[in-house]
């Protein structure tokens, strides 16, 4: 009894050595961000920030359990992971509702999005079928982490979610990248991939080719199509250096910007807080990149090096797309923005995903070169 006491005593110092500290103050910078401009972005509804904020405490709950667990056991895991998690995805077709196809499984206290889950198991899947092998991967390696990358990928786009489906390909993606798959071999698929490029537009869906055609020519729809874009830039041109204040953006509370909330929540921010805001927030996501790519480094195998590398440049993936998505850059794919958008499977899967980096980091000591 006695030993067991003063193991429940040491546990929160085990969990505090787990953490690690700046990236942690870095995380909780952007959360604390992030319901400041829901509150506003929302119109102050109170049932958002308690439902988010207590999205933010299970998602950090859930970075400070896996940041226990140390990264040779997760390799073991894995397959078991990644099995669970696709098993989940095919329930989504039977039992998963949404407004525009079928994307969440009802749990009742909870809506599960199962996809946003493959987003930390494609990568761990893929990460665990490369270290198996010398390094860097061949043809037959790079094939089988396509058919681990690809199914969940191909399952997830014909929910129909391409907002979800191509970080999940990146995810996996960028693991072959670090892996040191070499450039000739990128460069010919990256050919092939364009060279299909017409049969993907096939594919599509008419809502999905309408987004693209959007994307080259905003102004053809402005009523319709291309309203979303258009009222976007509005409100990150109209910010400023300085922004127009916090709760005091037009866009937003006047209802001229859409999904305020949730896909342009980072619009909301550049009118309210204007330049400085933006640079404050990427500067945030700047430090909690370099801060992960440098843990990745720090890893002594393979499978924790390359799966901490490749949820820091998924990381940055999200960025740089809902970025460039809310400044007319990029199409609108609805990706959220990382820790800043509404959102509950999103949040807490990413927040996890930072949990497995800090694993790294605690464990370095502990682990072998592979």
């Amino acid at each position: 009894m006695s030993a067991r006491w003063f193991s429940l005593r040491r546990l929160p110092e085990r969990m505090a050595r787990a953490l690690d500290l700046p990236l942690l103050l870095a995380l909780l910078a952007v959360m604390a961000i992030g319901i400041a401009v829901l509150h506003s972005a929302s119109g102050e509804r109170a049932d958002l920030l308690i439902a988010q904020a207590l999205r933010f405490a299970l998602g950090v709950a859930a970075m400070l359990l896996i940041a226990q667990i140390p990264p040779a056991r997760m390799r073991v895991w894995t397959p078991w992971i990644y099995a669970g998690t696709v098993l989940l995805l095919l329930l989504v077709p039977l039992f998963g509702s949404g407004r525009s196809g079928r994307h969440w499984l009802n749990l009742g206290f909870f809506y599960l999005q199962p996809a946003e889950l493959l987003k930390l198991s494609v990568p761990m899947m893929v990460a665990w079928i490369i270290q198996r092998q010398p390094l860097p991967p061949g043809w037959r390696v790079a094939a089988l982490s396509a058919i681990g990358l690809g199914i969940p990928t191909l399952m997830i786009a014909a929910q129909p979610d391409l907002g979800t489906a191509v970080p999940v390909a990146a995810s996996g993606v960028l693991v072959i990248f670090l892996a040191g798959f070499a450039w000739w071999r990128i460069a010919l698929l990256g050919s092939s991939a364009l060279a299909l490029a017409p049969f993907g537009w096939m594919l599509l869906k008419d809502y999905q080719r309408a987004r693209l055609l959007t994307f080259i020519n905003p102004e053809a729809d402005p009523l319709g199509t291309g309203w979303n874009i258009m009222q976007s830039k509005v409100a990150v041109g109209s910010g400023g250096l300085l922004g127009k204040g916090w709760g005091n953006g037009s866009q937003a509370h006047l209802d001229f910007l859409p999904e305020q909330t949730t896909d342009f929540i980072f619009a909301v921010l550049s009118e309210e807080f204007g330049w400085l805001g933006v640079c404050t927030v990427l500067a945030l996501y700047l430090f909690i990149l370099a801060r992960c790519l440098w843990i990745a480094a720090q890893a002594r195998d393979s499978y924790s090096r390359l799966l901490a590398g490749a949820l820091a440049l998924t990381f940055f993936v999200y960025v740089f797309v809902n970025g460039g998505m809310i400044s007319g850059l990029l199409p609108v794919v609805g990706v959220p923005m990382p820790l800043l958008s509404y959102g509950g499977t999103s949040a807490v899967s990413l927040l996890a995903g930072f949990g497995v980096v800090m694993s790294v980091h605690a464990h370095r000591k502990l682990m072998g070169p592979g």
